[in-house]
C-alpha cells in the first residue's frame, strides 16, 4: 500500500513558523532562527516598510535571505470588511512590491487581523495567492485548503504545543505531521513569560536539530505537498508518475521510497 505520510528527504514531520508585520524586531528572531536551523515566513505589509520600527523596503532582500517573504496586504486592512476591488488592490499591489524588492514571486499572505470569508478566499485566489495563514488554532494536521490554513498556535502556547507534538506526533513510529507555530516579532519585546527572547530562543531550541524533522517555509510546504497529491498511480499501485518538477517520497509496503521529478515508478 502507497501513503503520503512522508515529507522531503523522507522526513516524517514538518516544523514551521510565520511572523507579520515587518517590524525590525524580525532582524533579532531571524539571527535566533538561523542560530538553530528553523525557516520562517514574514508576512510583510509593502505600505508600511518605513520608520523606525519597521525594516525599510531596501533592507528586505538581505533581511529575510533564506527565508520566505509573504503578502499581509499594502496597509493591513481587515480585509472581509472593505469592498472586493479595494481588497484586489490591497493584494496585487502587495505583491507586485514586495516581489520587486525581494526579487522573486510572491506567492503566499496571511490574513490581516485574520479577518477572512469565502469571498476574500475567492478573492486571494484570483489573485495569484496559492496559500494564506489564519489565526485559528488547528492542530497539527496539513490542510486540505491551503487558502485557510490554520496553524497550530500561537507562539505563547509553542512550548506546550511543542511538547504534545513531540509526544503524540515526532516519537511514535506510525505518526506524522505539521507544528505550525505564528505570531509578532515585536511582542517579543514585552518581556513577559511567553513574550520574551529568552522564551523564543528557548522554542526554538527545543524543536532544532531533530533528523526527522523537515524545517521549512510555508511555500516550501505548500509545493511539496502539492507535488505529493499530484503523483498519477494505477489502480493497483503497481506504476507511479510524478507529474511535476519536484522530487517528493512516499511510503510504500513500510519502505520510505523518492520519486523525482518527472519519474515514473514500477514496482
Amino acid at each position: 500500500m502507497i501513503g503520503f505520510n512522508v515529507y522531503k528527504e523522507g522526513k516524517k514531520c514538518i516544523v514551521t513558523f510565520s511572523y507579520d508585520d515587518g517590524r525590525v524586531y524580525d532582524k533579532k528572531l531571524i539571527d535566533i532562527f538561523n542560530k538553530y536551523g528553523i525557516k520562517g515566513t514574514f508576512h510583510l505589509n509593502s505600505g508600511a516598510l518605513k520608520g523606525p520600527n519597521s525594516v525599510h523596503a531596501d533592507e528586505v532582500k538581505n533581511v529575510y535571505k533564506g527565508h520566505e517573504v509573504s503578502c499581509h496586504t499594502v496597509t493591513h486592512p481587515s480585509i472581509a470588511e472593505i469592498a472586493s476591488q479595494i481588497a484586489i488592490k490591497e493584494v496585487i499591489d502587495d505583491r507586485k512590491n514586495l516581489e520587486q524588492l525581494c526579487g522573486y514571486p510572491v506567492r503566499g499572505m496571511s490574513y490581516p487581523n485574520g479577518s477572512v470569508s469565502e469571498d476574500v478566499i475567492n478573492i486571494i485566489k484570483y489573485c495569484g495567492i496559492v496559500y494564506s495563514r489564519t489565526i485559528v488554532n488547528g492542530g497539527f494536521h496539513i490542510p486540505q485548503n491551503f487558502l485557510n490554513w490554520n496553524p497550530t498556535c500561537h507562539h505563547r502556547d509553542a512550548l506546550k504545543m511543542i511538547e504534545q507534538f513531540k509526544r503524540y506526533v515526532v516519537e511514535p513510529e506510525w505518526q506524522h505531521g505539521l507544528l505550525y507555530i505564528w505570531g509578532h516579532s515585536y511582542e517579543l519585546e514585552r518581556n513577559e513569560p511567553n513574550n520574551s527572547w529568552e522564551y523564543i530562543e528557548e522554542v526554538c531550541r527545543e524543536i532544532a536539530q531533530d533528523n526527522r524533522i523537515w524545517y521549512a517555509t510555508n511555500i516550501e510546504i505548500y509545493d511539496y505537498i502539492t507535488a505529493q497529491r499530484s503523483l498519477i498511480m494505477s489502480v493497483d499501485e503497481s506504476i507511479i508518475t510524478n507529474p511535476t518538477m519536484t522530487d517528493v517520497w512516499i511510503r510504500k509496503d513500510g519502505e520510505t521510497v523518492k520519486v523525482a521529478a518527472g519519474q515514473t515508478l514500477r514496482f
